[in-house]
């Protein structure tokens, strides 16, 4: 493929028909983190029921160390898909490869200091964690594997998807899930690994991914811009440009990880069946919301590239058409798990140990669903349009003000807390991202920059 047909990849993101451009990028980030979502529930299913229930409590334990990892990627990919798309838009090729060298090199740095540290204090943040005597025994080697995989932790995907290129940002997500989903029962089992067996499934997978993205950026030469060394010196300008717009994502995915850490140890004194109660609800969770995610990320490099190429109106119409899309999606997955709940939970953790209680958990943390992608989504706009002020306010403040407290006051509840406190944080944070995303765009086609 030519340099000039690679380079229409990120020019259809200006010119194509909205509504179609929208529905192809947003079905293929779905897909994308879809498999993901799939592969959460097969490692849930694995764990439970070729290790055991309290194994599967304690990969819970041991998840929020991969999500600080995680934030620290999508932080940065966040925040350098911004720069990458809007430097196309405006016919920049050196600033897009300045901005994904600078995060690359940002990352592997961030993610060697995680192992390190990681596994240096591991005891101690397992403990913090909730990890009791029964529990510690399955997180600490699940969580050892996990750090010491952080350097693959990432494909870069969301600076693939600034240039247009979703076929290829699809690959990087289903081929590590394919890998991951084929390693776990043969080093579970076949290895007699256990619960470190599906951590070196998730790192192999993770491995996949981050060389396909390794091979895009730095060997395909069918691409608008090249990465070069000095692309990878830090440029102080563009890394707190990137920063600056990414760390709401960071601090969205810190937010998520205490509200999980609170929730674990709040559930750790009710025993371990509600810390496997709480983990089935986190993996129909995060497989739900994969396309929540995928609505956002879909949408981010439309509106990005729209306003670097001074297309403001088409921008703002892509927040719209998105926005509505992510509450329709939302309310018909809220309805069906309240509906299925007691064939998932069956499903995952088997007949014999699919306790009602947890059902009633699952129905009721699935109500908040319906209103789970809108303030993700309206964060998301915002640091499109290199506008992070906004999104401040709703990662940081929907966790602070809202979330953490009603997780803290209804816990004290016992478990039943606790369930109600989750899709009650997802609606009151909802609510808080449309008042906020009204005042920014009062006689704005799209949230003005900072």
């Amino acid at each position: 493929m030519s340099a000039r047909a690679t380079r229409t990849h990120a020019e259809d993101l200006g010119t194509r028909p909205l509504g179609r451009l929208l529905w192809w990028s947003c079905t293929h980030t779905t897909m994308s983190v879809g498999v993901y979502g799939i592969y959460a529930l097969t490692n849930a299913w694995f764990v439970a029921r070729m290790v055991g229930e309290t194994a599967l409590a304690a990969v819970s334990l041991a998840t929020p160390l991969l999500l600080i990892v995680g934030a620290v990627s999508t932080t940065l990919g966040v925040g350098a898909a911004s720069l990458v798309s809007r430097a196309l838009g405006a016919g920049r090729p050196d600033d897009a490869a300045r901005a994904t060298g600078n995060a690359m090199a940002l990352f592997w740095t961030v993610a060697a200091a995680t192992t390190v540290l990681g596994l240096t204090f591991l005891d101690p943040l397992l403990r913090m964690l909730g990890a009791t005597d029964a529990t510690m025994v399955y997180a600490r080697p699940c969580a050892t594997v996990i750090l010491a995989g952080a350097i693959v932790s990432t494909g870069f995907s969301a600076i693939v998807r600034a240039e247009g290129r979703l076929g290829y940002s699809t690959l990087i997500w289903v081929s590590a899930v394919v890998v991951q989903i084929g390693l776990d029962p043969l080093l579970i089992l076949g290895f007699d690994l256990g619960v470190a067996g599906a951590a070196w499934g998730t790192v192999g997978g993770q491995a996949v991914s981050a060389a396909l993205a390794l091979w895009f950026f730095l060997g395909r030469r069918d691409r608008p811009y090249r990465i070069g060394l000095a692309d990878l010196r830090p440029h102080a300008p563009t890394l707190r440009t990137m920063l600056a717009i990414g760390a709401p994502s960071f601090l969205a995915g810190v937010g998520t990880t205490v509200v999980v850490a609170v929730v674990n140890a709040s559930l750790a004194v009710a025993g371990t069946a509600a810390l496997a109660a709480f983990a089935v609800c986190a993996r129909v969770t995060t497989f739900v919301s994969m396309p929540h995610l995928g609505i956002t990320q879909g949408t981010q490099p439309v509106v990005s590239y729209s306003v670097g190429a001074g297309m403001p109106a088409r921008a703002g119409l892509a927040a719209r058409l998105a926005l509505r899309a992510s509450v329709g999606y939302g309310a018909l997955a809220s309805l069906a798990v309240v509906l299925g709940a007691e064939a998932i939970v069956t499903l995952l953790l088997g007949a014999d140990a699919a306790d009602p209680a947890t059902v009633l958990a699952l129905r009721i943390v699935a109500l908040g669903f319906a209103f789970a992608g809108i303030a993700p989504l309206a964060s998301g706009l915002f640091q499109a349009v290199g506008s992070p002020r906004p999104s401040y306010w709703l990662s940081v403040g929907t966790v602070l003000l809202i979330r953490l407290p009603l997780v803290a006051g209804l816990g004290a509840m016992g478990p039943a807390g606790i369930w109600i406190a989750l899709p009650l944080g997802e609606a009151l944070s909802a609510l808080a991202a449309v008042v906020v995303l009204r005042r920014a765009c009062i006689g704005q086609a799209v949230p003005a920059a900072a």
